[in-house]
């Protein structure tokens, strides 16, 4: 196993998603972040099954990160309990994790 992340986060929109993936890059929380604007979820909430339009941002990141990531995310985001998870990366092209270690702090 690696030391890198993918981190997945859920938005209202994609505006939001760009605010929060932009603010990431720009901290070096991340190397990259990556936004799909448009998914439509289905989750439980407040006790019945709620549905809505979302956007996606996918980031890429170290795991000593994950934490400071986490907290930002929260800082910024609209939801009360936003869905910010960490994945592991098991194994990659070395240059591009390397290159992510480069841009990270």
């Amino acid at each position: 196993m690696t030391d890198y992340r993918f981190i997945y986060i859920t938005t209202e929109d994609q505006a939001e998603a760009r605010m929060i993936g932009e603010a990431l890059v720009r901290e070096r929380l991340v190397a990259c972040a990556n936004i799909l604007p448009s998914i439509q979820s289905y989750y439980w909430w407040e006790g019945e099954v709620q549905s809505s339009a979302e956007s996606v941002l996918i980031a890429k990141t170290r795991q000593a990160l994950v934490e400071p990531l986490i907290e930002k995310v929260k800082s910024l985001h609209s939801y009360s309990c936003p869905c910010v998870v960490a994945l592991p990366i098991e194994a990659g092209h070395a240059p591009f994790l390397r290159w992510i270690e480069e841009q990270t702090r």
